[in-house]
């Protein structure tokens, strides 16, 4: 039977906020967060949390959690979801829900998969949404896309894409790191080796465009807390004790 899974990629050594998966917010874990939140997602029909820390899997397995060791040599989290779904030949459609989206919502995971499922000719689907402030188009911890007129993505930067020559014309979208892939496409990805663009980044999604690979789009009413900083787990942390 073809099924869908929502895989967390939560690896301890992150660069600028170590330990990240296991900082603990009103006394609950960021990985939990999201685990909970994925849960909730009803075209979903298991979630796996893959990690190459075993206080992160013992965490994991505290709250009920699925969730799978890996390999600590993972350039990235693709490469990691990848470990993870050879061992479940019946995932047919894979979601890589990011371990520091812990307000992420569900519906825009809906989306996601929905959009996955219903182009034939996508790889890959992920959303975007709509910059509104100036200072977070100079912010290169949000990642900028442009699209065609299809909605596929045409590129991906930290740099504020399109450059404005002539001011006021374009709209500027931001992605929200959530990517859904059918199978196939998630392996032939991740057999390509990393382009001097996706290096000069540090953006995976852009390896599948130097490929030749199509990523379907989609813009949402969402503005995601995506934790990368010690400024963003305050954000959150002031955001979920004032409710």
């Amino acid at each position: 039977m073809s099924k869908t899974a929502i895989i967390i990629p939560a690896r301890y050594n992150s660069k600028r906020l170590q330990g990240k998966p296991l900082i603990k917010v009103c006394n609950k874990p960021i990985i939990q967060w999201v685990w909970e939140r994925a849960v909730q997602v009803k075209s979903a029909d298991m979630v796996i949390i893959a990690t190459d820390n075993q206080e992160i899997f013992d965490t994991a397995k505290t709250f009920g959690a699925q969730v799978e060791m890996t390999s600590e040599n993972h350039k990235c989290g693709s490469d990691r979801i990848v470990e993870v779904a050879q061992k479940y030949p019946d995932i047919s459609y894979i979601i890589n829900l990011q371990g520091d989206e812990p307000m992420i919502n569900t519906n825009c995971v809906e989306e996601v998969i929905r959009l996955i499922k219903e182009d034939d000719t996508a790889d890959i689907s992920t959303l975007l949404s709509e910059i509104k402030e100036d200072e977070d188009l100079e912010d290169p911890n949000m990642v900028k896309c442009v699209v065609d007129k299809n909605g596929y993505a045409l590129y991906f930067s930290r740099s504020k894409i399109p450059y404005e020559r002539n001011y006021g014309i374009a709209k500027f979208y931001k992605h929200i790191g959530i990517y859904g892939y059918k199978r196939e496409s998630l392996f032939k990805m991740t057999q390509f080796e990393q382009p001097e663009i996706e290096r000069a980044e540090s953006l995976e999604q852009l390896r599948a465009l130097y490929n030749g690979m199509k990523i379907r789009t989609s813009v949402v009413e969402y503005n995601s807390i995506g934790i990368d900083t010690l400024e963003d787990l305050n954000a959150f942390k002031k955001l979920v004790e004032t409710k």
